[in-house]
């Protein structure tokens, strides 16, 4: 596409998907609103209208699910189970993540650094004196997954099964909408042993936690979750813990091999490491685009928006604007306005923000520790095909010194 062709974007597009930020560029500066009649989507793209879609769910509603391919989905009739936080508004949505917050409180987070970090070096130590390793397989598909499944009381020879399984239900054929089957959605089945057996034999973890809850729902009773709702739960943190994070990782692994003397900096200075963290993810979101169901019209920069569409609020092109951010398009660790979107705004605020963060600084302090320098195997990295709304790396071979 020249630039006298008029904007084209397209999220299932793998060419545009390699490298999104040119285009994203465009459709700021000269489709701010954007419409892709093939898919019948809508697009936002700057970081203000990004900003304010993802604060005002009465117009541009969660309901119907953050993944486009599952909201396109549930538009077309699709049933979505209920008491899923990511599929939710007020007041539901505050009755369920309230019960979900306490989960996540800040206490049980930082509990937490000392486990992480010793998952972190379990994965990283059979590579010290070797030549190459992975940052998505051999350290962002372990070490998220061993620290859920020691939140939820999988079983470690249980927890490859469950990473793959959740993980197949994200991938797609490259340039196709992912597959969105009923039956499969949030479906928590999977864990159903897990759960019955911590019922019998409760411990000081999430899944005895939301066993025990009690809460009052939206018809005033009060009660605990029960078996089918705990199970929905459990699909849902094993599917956003493990899948967001390990990404992250692996965007951490490209941008800091392509920023050599940053990362050196950080080896020197490991107090720069959370900072490089919230750069990293602004520059590369995990998350590049969230969906959102437009319930009513409404008009934006000269543009009609019909009620009952579908909208993509690109966090990634927001995070990159030039309106809001100094030379956005710099990787810098020392960037000191980092209010990026990439966990969302508002009452959908990712709720396991605090837990991504802890994780992706200790495995990237873990990282430099031992390998200080290292460069990407291009000839081996693959992107993950996976719905409209992610984009991450399948695999991220490095050459360590």
């Amino acid at each position: 596409m020249s630039a006298d062709d008029p904007v084209y974007y397209d999220p299932y597009d793998v060419d545009i998907n390699d490298d999104p930020y040119p285009t994203f560029r465009r459709l700021r500066n000269e489709a701010p609103v954007y419409y892709n009649e093939r898919h019948d989507l809508w697009a936002l793209s700057r970081h203000t209208d990004v900003e304010w879609g993802l604060a005002n769910w009465q117009t541009l509603s969660n309901s119907r699910s953050n993944i486009l391919d599952i909201l396109k989905a549930a538009r077309s009739g699709m049933q979505l189970p209920k008491g899923v936080v990511l599929f939710e508004d007020p007041p539901l949505h505050t009755m369920h993540r309230g019960l979900m917050a306490r989960v996540f409180t800040p206490r049980r987070m930082n509990a937490l650094e000392g486990q992480v970090r010793d998952f972190c070096v379990k994965c990283l130590e059979p590579f010290v004196g070797g030549e190459r390793f992975d940052f998505i397989a051999d350290l962002g598909a372990e070490m998220p997954m061993k620290v859920i499944g020691m939140l939820l009381g999988i079983p470690e020879s249980a927890q490859p099964t469950v990473r793959e399984k959740t993980d197949a239900m994200l991938r797609t054929e490259p340039g196709k909408p992912m597959k969105v089957k009923q039956d499969e959605i949030a479906n928590g089945e999977m864990f159903a042993d897990y759960v019955e057996w911590r019922a019998k034999h409760p411990s000081d973890d999430l899944m005895t936690v939301l066993l025990d809850a009690e809460f009052e729902d939206e018809t005033g009773t009060r009660r605990k979750l029960e078996r089918e709702e705990v199970l929905t739960y459990t699909q849902v943190l094993a599917g956003a813990g493990n899948e967001t994070t390990g990404r992250l990782i692996g965007w951490l692994g490209k941008v800091l091999a392509e920023h050599a003397d940053q990362r050196r900096e950080l080896a020197a200075n490991p107090e720069l490491v959370p900072n490089a963290v919230e750069e990293t993810l602004r520059f590369e979101p995990t998350g590049p685009a969230l969906a959102r169901y437009v319930m009513q019209d409404f008009e934006m920069h000269g543009r009609t928006v019909p009620e009952g569409s579908a909208m993509l609020l690109l966090v990634a092109a927001a995070n990159r604007d030039e309106r809001r951010h100094e030379d956005p398009d710099r990787f810098d660790i020392h960037r000191k306005d980092l209010q990026h979107l990439t966990f969302g705004r508002g009452v959908h605020f990712c709720l396991g923000a605090s837990l991504a963060r802890l994780e992706a600084r200790v495995a990237l302090e873990e990282v430099l520790k031992r390998f200080p320098d290292w460069e990407v195997d291009y000839a081996e990295a693959r992107m993950a095909p996976t719905s409209a709304t992610m984009r991450g790396w399948q695999t991220m071979p490095v050459f360590i010194r």
